[in-house]
């Protein structure tokens, strides 16, 4: 899944992310608006990460999500 399909669908993931970094309130998520950047930047100032530990974290975060759409994509098949 790349960034273009988790910004457009933000209000479906959203409740995905808020479940990974409980920490962020819903303005944090309002603000990210499902741009990785702002995602990041928020996560990074609530949990005293450095910019790389966020962007891994949204990066594992995502190809969760990715793998998570392809194995309803395969049972779906089914």
């Amino acid at each position: 899944m790349n960034w273009d399909q988790i910004e457009g669908k933000w209000k479906q993931f959203a409740g995905s992310a808020q479940e990974r970094w409980g920490k962020l309130t819903d303005d944090d998520f309002k603000v990210a608006a499902g741009r990785k950047e702002n995602l990041v930047g928020r996560i990074q100032e609530r949990y005293g990460l450095a910019k790389e530990e966020a962007e891994k974290q949204v990066n594992e975060w995502a190809a969760a999500l990715k793998e998570s759409a392809r194995k309803v994509s395969a049972q779906i098949r089914k």
